[in-house]
């Protein structure tokens, strides 16, 4: 792939998008657990701010990647690894992009380990 300039509309957009779901997480009830859980759409909103911003800022990453260091990345879970690689990134930063189950997905189901808990913290550090 080749070096390309990166374009400024992109990187604002998905900046912009990151911000907004950060407000969103921060605006849900996340003093404590009980107040969380108590409304269930508190939960589902909480993974949906989550998955639709850590969509955001990998795509964000992906435009630097192709655009700014000519590398072709097709799937989420590169993207940390790639942006480590070249400086973009810390180690600790990447690992956890890394390692939230499917980017997001599943961060906040039954299929998580402690799914209410993910969606909680979340919200509480947003």
């Amino acid at each position: 792939m080749t070096r390309s300039q990166v374009h400024a509309a992109i990187v604002a957009d998905r900046a912009s998008w990151v911000r907004r779901m950060l407000e969103g997480l921060r605006s849900l009830p996340a003093d404590n657990m009980e107040s969380f859980v108590s409304d269930p759409r508190t939960v589902a909103a909480a993974e949906s701010y989550l998955r639709r911003g850590l969509e955001a800022l990998l795509d964000l990453g992906r435009h630097l990647l192709a655009k700014g260091f000519g590398r072709a990345v097709v799937e989420y879970k590169d993207i940390p690894l790639q942006l480590r690689e070249i400086g973009v990134l810390e180690e600790r930063d990447a690992g956890l992009l890394r390692d939230m189950p499917g980017i997001g997905t599943g961060w906040c189901t039954s299929t998580a380990k402690s799914p209410l808990k993910n969606c909680f913290i979340s919200a509480r550090l947003a």
